[in-house]
């Protein structure tokens, strides 16, 4: 059965407000727009949670992850840390949400995933009988500002602004275009999540949140 729909939510560990502390709401647009993306995805049958990760990894619906990194003694999930950043973003974010009781699975994918099987591995989680929903993790551009975690590029507001028009149209085509060799250069950490979910058909897009609060992009759409 197709994908029947999907969150896109950046993975920023200021999106957790212990870690983001007397800055907590500076992000609380964000944070609320990524919530209201992730409460329509609760009448699927299940959910994979996608992100960005040092290796190519499947995790169990318990898998744990930890904040205490970034300053906080916060953790998702039962037992030792194995969730890289992205995904336990999502497993926080999808733990405040309407979906939280959904039987789900975690996918780290690598930064360089080629597209075509970026593509591929798409059409995969399409295979089967369940009605799935993604939670698909990635932020644009690192790069937006001179006040970005890496210096301003010149291309980087432009990507970001492509990527936040195909997300608002599920232009699927647009999103597998992407150059990974121009993400890589811009630091835009979502590029192959967001190339996973290109593989979807047959859903329309709704673009919520595009900002770049900190010189990073984030998006937040809902493809139903």
């Amino acid at each position: 059965m197709p994908v029947v729909s999907a969150a896109v939510c950046p993975h920023p560990p200021l999106l957790v407000p212990e870690v983001a502390s007397g800055a907590a709401t500076d992000l609380d647009d964000l944070r609320a727009a990524c919530l209201v993306a992730i409460d329509k995805l609760a009448t699927a049958d299940r959910l994979v949670v996608i992100g960005a990760g040092p290796t190519a990894t499947q995790y169990d619906s318990d898998a744990a992850g930890t904040f205490t990194p970034y300053g906080a003694r916060v953790q998702v999930g039962d037992g030792v840390p194995v969730l890289p950043l992205s995904l336990a973003v999502g497993a926080w974010l999808l733990n405040q949400s309407k979906a939280a009781e959904l039987s789900r699975t975690y996918l780290s994918i690598t930064a360089d995933l080629p597209p075509g099987d970026c593509l591929a591995l798409g059409r995969e989680l399409a295979n089967g009988n369940d009605r799935v929903a993604l939670l698909v993790m990635g932020d644009g551009s690192a790069r937006r500002s001179e006040h970005s975690p890496v210096h301003l590029h010149p291309r980087a507001e432009l990507f970001d602004q492509t990527v936040a028009a195909a997300l608002h149209l599920a232009d699927t085509t647009t999103l597998a275009a992407l150059d990974p060799a121009l993400a890589a250069e811009l630091h835009a950490a979502g590029r192959a999540p967001w190339q996973v979910l290109a593989a979807t058909t047959g859903l329309t897009g709704d673009l919520l949140y595009h900002a770049a609060p900190y010189g990073v992009g984030y998006f937040v759409a809902n493809w139903t």
